[in-house]
């Protein structure tokens, strides 16, 4: 082999790759469970899914570039990039990320996706905070067991309710508190021909908190779960994407699609309601089990 082409070779090695500080893979084992390989595909108009099996991210195209909703796990951005080309798109054409919480499953990607594309994340105050420390502060009730990821220096703030124009589409910003402070769904009105639709991005509504928390204690964030599932619930929503699908029928819905299944079986005006009812049943199931005893 001639020496140049050896150099080229040898420098392709994985273990003589320069390390990304960005791409550093968190809870390996943890995360493997979440970024099964999944194909990128359109879900409805301008709507598409680009994650995982057991993470949800979400690409709409606005006409005048991208928005994407959450990143995973860094060690999954350079499999959300290649989506992106699969699907005829670039990086580059992403303008915005929107971030539904700042927990290294759904924002561990965040950094590398908005230096990658240089768009700038978006994020509720309280999640824009955490996002920029690369964790989330004492009053998450999953802090004591949540790995650090890293931190991301460009965030828009929004609020409840703002509305975030690109191109032809608009999302609006829709708070959803109780499985962290902060955390923030996402609503936008896509069309196939006549017929549009409301799709939701929701964020994760389960009660799972560390060892010893007890959301007994903490009136306050039971009353930000109740407050969120009746919202939820009332939520306009005719395809939900759940940040981990499987707690959406997401799995399911996506087999379907991909084997050309119709009606589009993400078309599901219920969604959000199941959503809601299944977040106060493990609610509930949680306040019993801290009153007998029985949580950690």
């Amino acid at each position: 082999m001639k020496p140049i082409l050896l150099l080229a070779a040898v420098l392709t090695l994985p273990w003589l790759q320069q390390d990304d500080p960005l791409t550093r893979p968190i809870a390996p084992e943890a995360a493997a469970k979440w970024i099964g390989p999944q194909a990128p595909i359109r879900v409805y108009s301008n709507t598409y899914l680009v994650g995982f099996k057991g993470m949800n991210v979400a690409l709409i195209d606005t006409g005048k570039g991208l928005i994407l909703i959450d990143g995973a796990v860094p060690q999954s951005v350079h499999d959300v990039e290649a989506h992106l080309q699969q699907l005829g798109y670039r990086i580059q054409d992403v303008k915005l990320i929107l971030s539904t919480e700042p927990h290294f499953d759904h924002a561990g990607g965040l950094a590398a996706l908005a230096r990658d594309s240089g768009a700038t994340v978006v994020a509720s105050s309280w999640g824009a905070a955490a996002l920029r420390n690369g964790r989330s502060p004492a009053d998450d009730p999953q802090v004591a067991w949540l790995e650090p990821f890293p931190a991301v220096s460009r965030v828009r703030v929004v609020q409840d309710g703002a509305a975030i124009r690109l191109g032809g589409v608009t999302v609006t910003a829709r708070a959803t508190p109780g499985h962290t402070p902060g955390s923030m769904s996402w609503t936008w009105r896509s069309c196939e021909g006549r017929a549009c639709k409301t799709l939701v991005f929701g964020s994760s509504l389960n009660p799972v908190a560390a060892d010893g928390y007890r959301f007994t204690s903490h009136p306050e964030v039971v009353a930000s779960f109740r407050a969120t599932q009746a919202r939820v619930r009332a939520m306009p929503c005719d395809i939900l994407f759940s940040a981990h699908p499987d707690n959406s029928g997401g799995p399911e819905k996506y087999a379907a699609l991909a084997r050309g299944v119709r009606p589009n079986p993400y078309l599901d005006p219920g969604a959000c309601r199941a959503y809601a009812a299944r977040s106060e049943q493990a609610l509930a199931e949680r306040l019993a089990d801290e009153k007998a005893g029985r949580a950690k």
